[in-house]
């Protein structure tokens, strides 16, 4: 089995070209963040994820977790990691300057967690979860709580997760029944039971700090009546030491498909007699905060996609160099000899679309990324809101285009492997295993659609896309007569062509006939991805190109980033032509058989 080697030329160009790295360094608090340092940190992160987290990902997947009398346990050998994880400053790399974080955009940390995510998704879960408790607690929480947990929660030294779900309720967050009831010395008691809720237990650090969302006495039914609470696995005392254990305990860990060394608890609070916690913001807010912590924590999930899209293309593209058999189309061979698989025109066609759409995603995520970097650093209110809203425009793409092809592409490097493929010796069936579950995180994928299709596509009255299909327009056109390029700028036009004509569609029954809007939003955000996909990769390919006309850069990396993309146009750009019927039939026969005879 090949090792993982992080993509960190891929990474800084994206970061530099796609991202806008240089005018980010020049913004207030980023002066830091300049390439030449960027370039120092990828290369750092590189090589300990690659030594650290890399032996562990096959050991975490055969032996899994131990739970014994209330605890949770990993292999030999996490802790440790994590433990130089921690105190390397990793996890704290593009967190808040004035905690303890190192102050990194939120682009460069992106690209440090795509490395961790790769080298070993069950691992880098601890680390994601406490990022976007962090990011709750920065948001909302006053300045008190954030003077307790934030330091020893950015360092790591304590772990932090979200308790959302509940066994009723599923995606229906407003039909939780987690209770809050107001303590005498100001902390709430918390009881109720919590599904699904990753690293809830574990040994990896001396604290969980738990954010809860609950339902106080006499809340508003819904979603508006839905508190946040934070709530730690041991009290805090005044000196900021450790002190009793509190009302919360894992009742059980899920046996998963994948990410076996990644703990998925049933929580219960309040067995005896209520968990101790302290409100974050005001009563009935925690929708506002809630959605803090998952619009951080769903561009991670969509970043889980490419990360196991690239760990398994590498090792499909290694075995496939490798593996000889039969005889390639042309090949001259001695009597007896066989083609390396990477020679045959199909298994090099799952290569490529596994190569095309990994670089695809890394565009779409930096910039994503880099977009809640320009927002955050803005002081500009015009400024700041087009950040926002390209934010908005991408964050479901990222999460569902991202997740739902990390699937598919992993699927895709079991089929390179063929049969061997198939059997856990070669550990190429983790990648998939691993990953299966990212559609589902954060609010399953059709809920990514419907976010996109009912709450994305009307942003200022159908401006913030429409400004968009304008820029993609205009690059397709600046392609169109260059004679290396013209045939992407066309397919490039051609599927930007098709969705507006399909969000355009969509945008008309939004009002009058929304479960036809409902029907079509999944379709549509496959679209809204391969087309976006499309346009960054068309950017890469024409900076590629105007470097190339300057003799500057590496020659072959600038080659290969040019046919990848011209590969994008031809062979995945066009499929969206396909899906734009699927999308404008509306949602009749969907409902034509009866819910008793389905």
């Amino acid at each position: 089995m090949s090792e993982y080697s992080a993509p960190t030329a891929d990474m800084l160009f994206v970061l530099e070209h796609i991202a806008g790295l240089a005018q980010l360094a020049n913004r207030e608090g980023y002066e830091h963040a300049d390439l030449d340092t960027v370039e120092g940190v990828l290369g750092e992160a590189a090589r300990f994820m690659e030594e650290q987290l890399v032996p562990l990902n096959r050991k975490g997947d055969e032996e899994g977790l131990v739970v014994e009398n209330g605890q949770i346990f990993h292999p030999d050998g996490f802790a440790d990691a994590y433990m130089r994880f921690v105190e390397a400053g990793w996890n704290g790399i593009s967190m808040n300057g004035d905690h303890g974080g190192g102050g990194m955009p939120w682009c460069v940390g992106l690209a440090v967690q795509e490395m961790m995510t790769a080298s070993n998704m069950a691992f880098s879960l601890c680390p994601l979860l406490t990022q976007g408790a962090v990011d709750a607690i920065s948001h909302h929480a006053d300045e008190t709580l954030q003077e307790i947990y934030l330091p020893k929660m950015i360092s790591g030294e304590w772990a932090g997760t979200m308790n959302l779900t509940e066994p009723q309720a599923g995606s229906d967050v407003g039909a939780l029944t987690t209770k809050a009831v107001p303590g005498e010395d100001g902390t709430w008691l918390i009881s109720g039971t919590k599904i699904f809720i990753t690293y809830g237990e574990h040994e990896l650090t001396e604290n969980i700090v738990h954010l809860v969302l609950a339902r106080t006495l006499h809340a508003p039914p819904g979603t508006k009546g839905i508190s946040l609470f934070i709530v730690p696995k041991f009290l805090v005392n005044n000196d900021g030491s450790l002190g009793d254990r509190n009302d919360v305990r894992v009742v059980s860990s899920e046996r998963k498909i994948g990410i076996h060394a990644s703990p998925t608890c049933v929580m219960s609070y309040g067995d005896l007699g209520g968990a101790k916690g302290w409100l974050v913001g005001e009563e009935n807010t925690g929708m506002r905060a809630m959605f803090t912590m998952m619009n951080n924590a769903r561009l991670s999930v969509g970043l889980e996609g490419l990360s196991l899209t690239d760990r398994s293309y590498q090792q499909a593209r290694q075995y496939a160099v490798d593996r000889k058999q039969g005889k390639a189309i042309g090949a001259e061979l001695d009597a007896g000899e066989s083609s390396p698989i990477a020679d045959h025109a199909d298994v090099r066609r799952m290569l490529m679309t596994m190569r095309a759409n990994a670089e695809a995603m890394r565009c779409v995520m930096y910039a994503n990324a880099a977009a809640i970097d320009f927002a955050d650093s803005s002081s500009d209110e015009s400024e700041r809101e087009h950040w926002d809203a390209v934010t908005g425009l991408l964050t479901p793409i990222s999460k569902g285009w991202g997740s739902d092809l990390g699937v598919e592409m992993t699927s895709l490097g079991i089929q390179i492997h063929g049969g061997m493929g198939y059997v856990e010796e070669t550990g190429v069936a983790q990648h998939w295993r691993d990953v299966r579950i990212a559609p589902i995180y954060e609010g399953t994928n059709g809920i990514q659609a419907a976010d996109l299709v009912f709450r994305k596509l009307p942003l200022g009255g159908g401006a913030v896309i429409e400004k968009f299909f304008s820029e993609m327009t205009d690059l397709a056109s600046q392609l169109a007569d260059n004679d290396d390029l013209g045939s992407l700028g066309s397919a490039l036009a051609a599927g930007v062509k098709e969705m507006r004509e399909a969000a355009l569609w969509l945008g008309g029954r939004l009002a009058t006939q929304p479960n036809d809007a409902a029907a079509g939003a999944v379709p549509f955000l496959r679209v809204a991805g391969v087309v976006v996909g499309g346009y960054y990769l068309a950017r890469s390919a024409q900076i590629a190109q105007q470097l190339l006309d300057a003799g500057e850069g590496d020659v072959d990396f600038l080659n290969d980033k040019i046919a990848t993309a011209l590969f994008y146009g031809q062979q995945i750009l066009p499929t969206v032509a396909g899906l734009v019927p699927t999308i404008t039939r509306g949602a009749d026969l969907f409902f034509a058989i009866p819910n008793e005879r389905m």
